[in-house]
C-alpha cells in the first residue's frame, strides 16, 4: 500500500512537472512571436546581422581558413584591389581623347551694333537689297542659334599616345601592388597564427608547471611542519612557483596579443569573439632546399615590389615624353552643325555647317613647358633611385631570411637535443630522489628544466616554421 501511495506521488510529480515544461516553452514561443511581430519592419537587417555575428561568433579558423578570410576582408587588400579599379579608370579616360569630342549648344543674342545685326542678317538668309539701306540703324534684332559641334584630335605631338601607355602601365603596377600586399598579409597572418600557437603551448607548460610545483611545495611544508625539512626548501619551492606564475602570465597575454592581432589580420571587429583551431596532424619542419644566390635571383625575378617599381619607371618614362611633346604642333579636325534664327525652332533652310582643321604651336609658354619637362625629369631620377632601393630591400630582407632560417633550424636541433637530455636527466633524479638520494629541490630543478627545454623546443619549432614564412615572402614564393 505505502508502495502504491509513493508511487502516485511520484506521478504526480512527473506530470507537474511536464506541466510546467509545457508552460515554460509556450511563454516563450509567445514572447519570440511578440518580438517578431515588433521587429517586423526591421526584421531583414537586424535577422542578418545576427546571424552573420552568431556565426563569426562561433567561427574557428584553421591557418588556411584565416589566410582566405583575411584575403577576402582585410581592408589594406581591399584598398590595393580599389587602386586597381581606380587606374582602369584612369585608363579610360585617357583613352577618350582617342574619341570625337560631340557638344550641343544653344545660343541666344539680342544687339543694335550695325555690324552684329549684319552678321545675323547674313546668317539669318534674310539678306535683301533693302537691307543696305538701313545698315547705320537697323534697330535692334535677336538670333537664336541651337547647334552641335564635334572635334577630333589629330595629333598632339604624340602626348595622348604616351598617356596611354602609362596608363596601361599604372593598372600593372597597381596589380603587382596589391600582389605585394597579398603576400605580406599571408606572412603576417601565419606568423600570428603560429605566435597564438606557440603562447598557447607555452601556457601549457607553464600550467603543468606550476601544478606539479604547487603540489611539491605542499608537502613540503607539511615536511617542514614536521620538522623533516629545511626552511630553503620551502622557499626554494616558492621562487620557483614565482616564475612559473610569470611564465604563465606572460603565456596568457601572449595569447590575447596574438588573437588581436589576427582579428585585425582578419578584419573581424574587436568586440566580435572567435576560435583559432590547432593543426590536426604533426606540423611538418622546414627546410633549406636553395643556396642564398639561387633563392635571391628568384627574388629579384619574382617579388611584386620590383616589378611594381620597374612600371613605375616606365611610366615616368613616357610621362616625361608626354611634357617632351608640347614643343610639338597641335591639329585638331572640327565641324560645327546649326541654324541662325530671330525665332525658336529649327528650319533645314535656314541650318548651315562649318568644317576645318585647326593647328595650333607654343612659340612660348613663359618657360611653363621647359620646367614642366624638368620636373619630369627629376620625378624619372627619383623612380631610378627608389628602383636601386627597393632592390636593396628585397636582398637585405633575403639574407635576412635566409639567416633566421638557418639559425631557427640550428636551434630547433640543439632544443631537441636539449629535451632528449633534460627527460632523461629528469628521470635519473627522479629515480634518486624515490632512492631517498635527490633533494626535492634538485627533483624540483630537473622537473622545471624539463618543462624549460620542453617550451624552448616548441618555441623554436614556431620560430622555425615563421622564419620559414618570412623567407616565401622574401623570395615571392606566397600562391
Amino acid at each position: 500500500m505505502t508502495e502504491n501511495f509513493l508511487s502516485l506521488l511520484s506521478m504526480r510529480e512527473d506530470m507537474r512537472e511536464i506541466t510546467r515544461t509545457r508552460l515554460a516553452f509556450s511563454l516563450l514561443l509567445i514572447l519570440l512571436l511578440s518580438n517578431l511581430s515588433l521587429g517586423a519592419d526591421r526584421a531583414p537587417n537586424n535577422v542578418m546581422t545576427q546571424l552573420t555575428q552568431e556565426k563569426l561568433a562561433t567561427q574557428t579558423f584553421t591557418l588556411k581558413q584565416a589566410v582566405d578570410h583575411a584575403l577576402t576582408n582585410n581592408p589594406d587588400l581591399q584598398i590595393a584591389i580599389e587602386r586597381i579599379s581606380h587606374a582602369e579608370a584612369q585608363l579610360g579616360i585617357v583613352l577618350s581623347a582617342f574619341y570625337p569630342q560631340v557638344t550641343a549648344r544653344a545660343s541666344y543674342e539680342d544687339s543694335n551694333n550695325p555690324a552684329q545685326v549684319f552678321s545675323m542678317v547674313v546668317s539669318q538668309r534674310e539678306f535683301s537689297a533693302d537691307s543696305i539701306l538701313d545698315i547705320n540703324n537697323p534697330g535692334h534684332r535677336q538670333n537664336f542659334r541651337p547647334e552641335i559641334i564635334g572635334k577630333l584630335s589629330l595629333f598632339r605631338g604624340g602626348q595622348d599616345y604616351h598617356q596611354s601607355k602609362a596608363a596601361e602601365l599604372g593598372i600593372s603596377a597597381a596589380e603587382f601592388e596589391r600582389s605585394a600586399v597579398h603576400n605580406a598579409l599571408i606572412e603576417a597572418v601565419t606568423t600570428s597564427y603560429y605566435a597564438y600557437l606557440a603562447a598557447l603551448e607555452a601556457q601549457k607548460i607553464a600550467r603543468d608547471s606550476m601544478i606539479a610545483i604547487t603540489s611539491e611545495l605542499n608537502q613540503t611544508k607539511l615536511r617542514y611542519e614536521a620538522g623533516t625539512t629545511l626552511k630553503s626548501d620551502v622557499l626554494s619551492l616558492e621562487v620557483k612557483l614565482a616564475e612559473t606564475q610569470d611564465a604563465e602570465i606572460r603565456a596568457t597575454n601572449g595569447i590575447e596579443l596574438s588573437k588581436t592581432s589576427i582579428a585585425n589580420l582578419l578584419g573581424i571587429p574587436s568586440n566580435h569573439t572567435f576560435a583559432i583551431s590547432a593543426p590536426s596532424s604533426i606540423l611538418t619542419k622546414p627546410r633549406l632546399t636553395a643556396s642564398f644566390n639561387d633563392l635571391l635571383d628568384l627574388a629579384m625575378t619574382a617579388r611584386p615590389e620590383i616589378k611594381a617599381v620597374a612600371k613605375q619607371l616606365k611610366i615616368k618614362e613616357h610621362q616625361l615624353k608626354v611634357e617632351q611633346g608640347a614643343h610639338l604642333p597641335k591639329v585638331d579636325a572640327f565641324v560645327s552643325y546649326g541654324q541662325n534664327s530671330q525665332h525658336p525652332g529649327f528650319s533645314g533652310q535656314k541650318d548651315n555647317v562649318t568644317v576645318g582643321v585647326a593647328v595650333e604651336m607654343n612659340l612660348f609658354s613663359g618657360f611653363n613647358i621647359k620646367q614642366r619637362i624638368n620636373a619630369a625629369e627629376r620625378k624619372l631620377a627619383e623612380v631610378r633611385e627608389t628602383e636601386r632601393k627597393t632592390k636593396l630591400a628585397v636582398e637585405q630582407e633575403v639574407k635576412i631570411a635566409f639567416l633566421k632560417l638557418e639559425e631557427a633550424l640550428a636551434r630547433l636541433r640543439v632544443t631537441e637535443a636539449s629535451v632528449r637530455a633534460a627527460s632523461e636527466a629528469f628521470r635519473l633524479v627522479n629515480e634518486e630522489r624515490r632512492a631517498g638520494v635527490a633533494t626535492i629541490t634538485r627533483y624540483i630543478e630537473s622537473e622545471v628544466a624539463r618543462k624549460k627545454a620542453q617550451s624552448n623546443s616548441i618555441a623554436a619549432h614556431y620560430d622555425a616554421l615563421n622564419a620559414e614564412a618570412a623567407l616565401k615572402k622574401a623570395i615571392g614564393d606566397w600562391k
